[in-house]
């Protein structure tokens, strides 16, 4: 998970601290680019091809890590 939180910091170039709690609503950074970086990244990093309605259901840091385990 901590090398998730990394690299979701990276995506989101944010200096913010964010946790599996954190709501993806209360991330400035989190928009419709940083969504894209997202599933690129889920294929890159972890080899998994996420469906976009997966991500639209996230909530928080921690949804997003369950989707690409």
């Amino acid at each position: 998970m901590e090398d998730f939180i990394k690299k979701m910091i990276d995506l989101l170039d944010t200096e913010i601290q964010i946790s599996s709690e954190t709501l993806l609503s209360d991330i400035e950074e989190w928009d419709s680019l940083s969504f894209v970086a997202f599933l690129a990244m889920g294929n890159a990093s972890y080899n998994k091809r996420i469906s976009p309605d997966d991500v639209k259901s996230a909530k928080t840091i921690g949804d997003l890590y369950i989707l690409v385990k």
